[in-house]
Parts: C-alpha cells; sequence; structure tokens
C-alpha cells in the first residue's frame, strides 16, 4: 500500500500569478487585522457567511489569524490574504482548510471586499490556489461549498473548473444565525480532472 504523502513543510508559499499574489496573513500586523475585520464586517460576505467563531473587534481578528497560522504550521490549513501583485493593494482572502493527507483532500473557501469586486478576483484566486493545491500541495480533491442561492459563487466555482455535486442539506448556518440552518451546493475538483484554462477577461462584470 502506498504511503501517504507526508505534510509539507511550513509556513506555506506565497503564490504569484494573474496579476496577483497571495501570502499568509499576519496577525501581529494592524493592517491585516484591520482587512480581516472588514471583509468579515461587509454585509454581502454576512448575507452568506456565518462563521462559528464570531469576528467583530480587532482582537477578534488577530485571534483569528492566530488560530489559522497555527493550523498553518499543523499542516491542516492554509489562508491567504489576497493582494494586487503590483501595488499591494489588499483584495480578500482565499484559504484551504480541513486538509487530510491521508485523504489529500481540502476544501477552499474565499471572499473579496467591495472596492474590488466586478475584477475577476476570485476567479484569479481561486484558480491560481486551486492550480497549486492539486500540484504542489499534492491535495487529490479540493471542495469547494456555498450558501444555496449564491449566483455568484456557483459561477465562479464552475469557471474555475469545480463541478456541482449536489446539495448538502442543513450543513451551514442561516445568515446571522446560529440557531438555525440553511443548505449549500456542493462543488468538487479533481487532480486528474481536465480544466480549461480560466480566462479572466471573460469574467462578466460583478463577478467576484
Amino acid at each position: 500500500m502506498t504511503e501517504a504523502p507526508a505534510p509539507r513543510a511550513t509556513p506555506f508559499p506565497d503564490l504569484h500569478g494573474d496579476g496577483l499574489r497571495l501570502r499568509p496573513w499576519d496577525a501581529a500586523q494592524d493592517t491585516d487585522a484591520e482587512t480581516f475585520l472588514r471583509g468579515y464586517s461587509d454585509p454581502e460576505f454576512r448575507r452568506w457567511n456565518t462563521p462559528i467563531t464570531p469576528v467583530t473587534d480587532l482582537d477578534a481578528a488577530r485571534a483569528a489569524l492566530r488560530a489559522r497560522a497555527e493550523a498553518a504550521r499543523n499542516g491542516t490549513g492554509v489562508s491567504y490574504r489576497v493582494e494586487d501583485a503590483a501595488t499591494g493593494t489588499p483584495l480578500g482572502h482565499i484559504g484551504v482548510s480541513r486538509i487530510d493527507h491521508a485523504l489529500r483532500s481540502g476544501c477552499v473557501g474565499y471572499w473579496v471586499l467591495p472596492e474590488a469586486r466586478g475584477r475577476g478576483v476570485a476567479t484569479r484566486a481561486l484558480a491560481l490556489t486551486a492550480r497549486w493545491a492539486l500540484t504542489d500541495l499534492g491535495l487529490h480533491r479540493l471542495e469547494l461549498d456555498h450558501a444555496v442561492g449564491h449566483e455568484v459563487s456557483c459561477k465562479v466555482a464552475e469557471r474555475c473548473g469545480f463541478r456541482y455535486e449536489g446539495t448538502l442539506r442543513g450543513s451551514i448556518f442561516e445568515a446571522g444565525r446560529r440557531d438555525a440552518f440553511r443548505d449549500a451546493h456542493l462543488h468538487a475538483r479533481l487532480a486528474t480532472d481536465a480544466v480549461d484554462a480560466v480566462d479572466a477577461d471573460a469574467v462578466n462584470p460583478g463577478a467576484r
């Protein structure tokens, strides 16, 4: 029987491509904590996402980033700040969580700051992250789920080769609640899938 790949050394590398730089968040940098808090405070983010642990102030944002750094040290997750490669301007977040090195699987999630939407940021970041996760990181399966009704995320997933696989009933919290649940759509991409190159210029206006 083939041995499962050992966890890769951390910290994870920066990723570059398609006009973006993805670098791990740094809890020690005030600007990172402020940007992370701003993303979690955005009404559009809150419409579709209800984090298990609320992030409502800078202390909570720093704690969330420290937890993500610990996951990176353990090899179970990586969280990237998405930046404009030329200017360093923050654009959003993307991360791979629930990394299982035995099953070679993980789950990807992302959000984009309000002022960066409509520029294909999510599509470019997801394509870049998926290529890396399914090659250099050595994963075989990368999952992505989003609340039912979030058509923008559905299009981003499909554009990056994440096939729709079904509905996860009652799998995530309702917006702003932790006592009620809603359905999510499950998408996934395998390392063995044939995926056409993503054309960022073809991203429709308003896409994240």
